[in-house]
């Protein structure tokens, strides 16, 4: 939802960026093959854009589609494409509903 005009992210960061805990962005990068952030020699990890966007997917699949893990790991391999075109869209639509809903709060108080 927010854009992402850095080129790395800490773990944190990206934590409180998607709203989940760091302790499952660790567990996902050792789950899923597609999550690979860039360490420094202190093991300190960093986040690209296409990284949080990959952990996207994984977050579509598995906390709102509800697949287990395995399952998840394979749509993501066997239509990697297709799930990103549509947490893309879903992405969007959240952010259009989102102004939407401000716009429409922003009314309100108006009256």
């Amino acid at each position: 939802m927010d854009s992402l005009n850095k080129r790395y992210y800490k773990i944190s960061e990206v934590a409180t960026l998607l709203n989940i805990p760091a302790s499952t962005l660790r567990f996902w990068e050792k789950e899923f093959t597609i999550i690979k952030p860039r360490r420094n020699d202190r093991g300190t990890r960093f986040y690209t854009p296409d990284d949080i966007e990959k952990i996207r997917m994984v977050y579509y699949l598995v906390k709102e589609k509800g697949y287990k893990l395995d399952a998840a790991q394979e749509e993501i391999k066997r239509n990697h494409d297709g799930v990103s075109k549509r947490v893309e869209a879903i992405n969007t639509l959240k952010e259009i509903r989102l102004r939407l809903q401000t716009l429409l709060d922003a009314l309100n108080s108006r009256r």
